[in-house]
């Protein structure tokens, strides 16, 4: 069966894109040239040899390879794929908050389906590594310091720590004396994302939903979000950059990287990456981080604009120097 995924190359094309091609959202659509070109709003992801293109284009020195891993990892994962841009498409008509049930909707949907059994069958087993206080406060006058600490682990987000984070930022949304948020993680990495030890483990996906939108950090940090800076360093993985990229301000030290890795779950970004990244680099830019899975460096989530500062005093605990 044909995987749900198109590529059409802009250079030996004339016109509109050609009446074969599916419908935007029912497959991943990827335009390729060798020079960014005006292409509308049809394509999921635009790719080209040009370094640092603008925005929706991506740059890769070697377009038609990244063009066969993104056809490589929509067959590996159709569903999760196709879903995943159709999120990102609707969302770009949807009110902030709305843009996160729908993505809530379709994650618990893909929490049901076959790839996400299937990478759940094989992943090992972990054994969950509980912290104590998986959420650090720290109050000075108008400033509340919120740190992410279970170091061990490179603060994976747990149930524990989603709900540590919901508390401390329903101070930052409800106290008006709180007049700066500065988020961290302690330890060598801000936070590797969503904790494998806890996939799996909710048996009913309806539920799971009603949790996720009930107690949402992602919906808290967009109530409060100019209020907050997020302080960036070593792995920001999943949830990690998901929830910072919501923050009004984000530095970032010199070794920080982000990645998207759901797809291979057979999931999408559920702690509301498909709404804090777009408002940031647009849709096109997160499709193409979701569906690779690769690892972006300081310096192009600075040039897109994921990062605002390279801050070189934001040591590797997470704590300025």
């Amino acid at each position: 069966m044909e995987p749900p995924f198109r590529l059409i190359d802009l250079d030996h094309s004339t016109g509109p894109p050609p009446p074969r091609l599916p419908r935007p959202g029912q497959a991943v659509l990827v335009g390729l040239a060798g020079r960014p070109r005006p292409a509308g709003d049809v394509f999921d992801v635009l790719l080209t040899a040009v370094p640092d293109p603008p925005r929706p284009w991506v740059g890769c020195a070697d377009p038609h390879s990244v063009a066969r891993l993104l056809r490589e990892n929509v067959t590996r994962q159709p569903a999760a794929a196709v879903t995943l841009v159709q999120v990102l498409r609707a969302g770009s008509a949807l009110p902030a908050p709305d843009r996160l049930v729908v993505e809530s909707l379709a994650y618990s949907a893909l929490q049901g389906g076959a790839g996400f059994r299937d990478w759940l069958a094989a992943a090992p087993a972990r054994t969950p590594r509980p912290a104590a206080e998986p959420v650090r406060l720290h109050r000075d006058g108008g400033r509340l310091t919120v740190t992410l600490d279970r170091p061990q682990v490179r603060n994976a987000f747990d149930a524990a720590t989603r709900d540590a984070l919901c508390e401390a930022l329903e101070v930052a949304v409800a106290d008006p004396t709180v007049t700066r948020v500065d988020l961290r993680g302690n330890g060598p990495a801000f936070c590797s994302g969503g904790d494998l030890a806890e996939f799996g483990t909710s048996r009913d996906p309806a539920a799971a939903h009603l949790v996720r939108v009930g107690r949402s950090p992602a919906a808290l940090l967009q109530r409060c979000a100019a209020k907050v800076t997020a302080r960036l360093h070593g792995a920001c993985v999943g949830s990690g950059i998901e929830l910072a990229a919501f923050a009004g301000r984000v530095l970032a030290a010199p070794d920080t990287t982000v990645r998207l890795p759901e797809l291979g779950m057979g999931l999408i970004p559920g702690a509301g990456g498909t709404a804090s990244l777009p408002a940031r680099i647009g849709r096109q830019r997160t499709a193409y981080l979701a569906l690779t899975g690769t690892a972006l460096g300081v310096t192009e989530a600075f040039a897109w604009g994921l990062v605002d500062e390279i801050d070189t005093d934001v040591g590797p605990a997470g704590r300025s120097r």
